[in-house]
């Protein structure tokens, strides 16, 4: 079964062209995911004439690889969150995403997009063999930031009778997808413009303008926002408070109210998260994901997709059989949240990066703010989101998340996965050794041998072959290219260098 999510039937903007002219406009948009779109309605709103330019079809990226939780409480527990940024900063994250949520409330209600958008309650229920005594100090901290929460015990999945649980009030999910294809014709019809499969190749600023170039043409606009969540804009310094990781989701076909309509999610590390959504007749699907690891250091998806099916199948045996199974990449940053505002070094270039697994909130929150910010207003999330803080406490995250690099870059020393080209198998990719080169072989289903440097086009890092997903990732910053070379997943802008065996 190919990579396909439950969302990726909806296609958004499929007439939308490649820019081929130099164009204008108040402010230009990279990216066409929640971020980017999002930030495009809040301008477009505030009068503003936007530009939305996409390396890939219009909303074909991350969020469309999401398993579309609308859960505004910190990912990674708002007590840790606290720990790291101190009460103030935990309140305002809190009080940010759930005005996300809440604004996605709004807009689908006025803009009336069918989404299937619904609130619920959420579940953290305490995984398999977990303790059990940070619930104590989590309830605290949830609390404190003024978020609705119950501490009880159990939820409605086998065999969890016995764990402890907190539940949150006043989550939500949507069908992703649907809601931006609503909002892209809200936009377009607002004068927004678009333009897919136009890769930008540089951001510049000069002259109170920025200028985004393009192979065929460019935008002038006097602010840009880089939403594709690792940025095209910085080089180095804000990739290194982040790390790519790749999650997995099952989706399985299921009879309506057989699961109580919820999100779920657990204490293991990595944890495992449940949702529904609603399906024909009468039935409904049931989204299982899990089983996350750096980006580039795991080529084993069958294997982790078997241990989520029987994670599943134990918890919820009413599950039938799998619908689709897809893969994507988050950014974490090293103090949970996102780095959103104005691109350190620059007036006119905002960036919305980094979405610790918190995309679809962190995008919506994101435009609002970038908005406020591009008209002059000042904003109380901003210190929180400030791309330019520095996280001192932070300092453990940052230490452990860049030995990837070192490690990484210390691959070009080790041999070649294959020692020739007659071992690599059709629809395979494998890093051979030439000398002192390290190259990117995939042989296509017709048998052609696709030849690359294996050195990422962002910084250099060592490329790995991800055989689920038929792409080249990097470990470092989450660039990813496609077996032809070109980049299809951002920091990376350049091509990989061809090679000649």
């Amino acid at each position: 079964m190919v990579s396909t999510s439950l969302w990726m039937e909806t296609e958004i903007l499929p007439q939308a062209g490649a820019l081929k002219d130099d164009v204008h406009c108040d402010v230009a948009v990279v990216g066409s995911g929640i971020a980017g779109l999002s930030t495009a309605y809040e301008l477009m709103k505030r009068g503003r004439s936007v530009i939305i330019i996409d390396r890939k079809g219009i909303a074909s990226g991350m969020t469309a690889r999401t398993s579309a939780h609308l859960a505004p409480l910190c990912d990674d527990l708002t007590s840790e969150f606290r720990k790291l940024r101190g009460a103030e900063a935990a309140r305002l994250f809190y009080e940010s995403h759930a005005a996300a949520v809440d604004r996605i409330e709004e807009i689908q209600a006025s803009e009336k997009i069918a989404c299937d958008f619904l609130r619920l309650d959420g579940y953290l229920f305490q995984g398999n063999g977990m303790p059990a005594d940070m619930f104590d100090e989590e309830l605290e901290a949830v609390r404190e930031v003024g978020a609705p929460v119950h501490r009880l015990m159990g939820v409605p999945l086998k065999g969890c009778d016995n764990r402890h649980v907190l539940r949150y009030p006043r989550q939500a999910r949507f069908h992703p997808l649907k809601y931006l294809a609503g909002l892209a014709a809200v936009c377009q019809s607002g004068g927004v413009r678009f333009f897919a499969n136009s890769p930008v190749e540089e951001v510049a600023e000069q002259d109170g303008a920025v200028t985004l170039r393009t192979s065929q043409g460019q935008i002038t606009a006097a602010h840009a926002v880089i939403a594709t969540n690792a940025s095209i804009a910085d080089c180095f310094q804000l990739h290194t408070k982040v790390a790519p990781y790749r999650t997995y989701v099952l989706a399985f076909a299921i009879a309506r109210s057989e699961l109580p309509d919820a999100l779920y999610w657990d204490t293991e590390d990595p944890y495992h998260y449940v949702r529904l959504q609603t399906g024909p007749d009468d039935h409904d699907f049931v989204l299982v994901g899990g089983e996350d690891h750096k980006s580039g250091e795991a080529d084993d998806a069958d294997e982790r997709f078997a241990r989520l099916e029987s994670w599943a199948r134990e918890l919820i045996p009413a599950v039938g059989y799998i619908t689709h199974r897809w893969s994507g990449q988050v950014l974490d940053t090293i103090d949970y949240a996102g780095f959103i505002g104005r691109e350190p070094g620059s007036e006119r270039v905002y960036l919305a990066m980094g979405d610790s697994g918190q995309g679809l909130t962190h995008g919506a929150m994101g435009a609002m703010l970038n908005t406020a910010l591009i008209l002059g207003e000042d904003h109380p999330w901003k210190s929180v989101y400030a791309p330019d803080r520095k996280p001192l406490a932070a300092a453990r995250n940052f230490q452990r998340e860049n030995m990837t690099i070192l490690q990484n870059l210390a691959e070009y020393v080790a041999p070649g996965e294959i020692a020739s080209l007659e071992e690599l198998q059709p629809g395979a990719g494998a890093i051979l050794r030439r000398g002192l080169e390290k190259i990117t072989a995939y042989k296509d289903k017709a048998g052609e041998l696709h030849l690359h440097s294996a050195s990422c086009t962002h910084i250099g890092c060592h490329l790995h072959w991800n055989g689920f997903e038929s792409c080249w990732d990097c470990p470092c910053h989450g660039s990813i290219f496609a077996p032809n070379g070109q980049p299809i997943n951002a920091p990376a802008v350049s091509a990989l260098r061809p090679v000649k065996v």
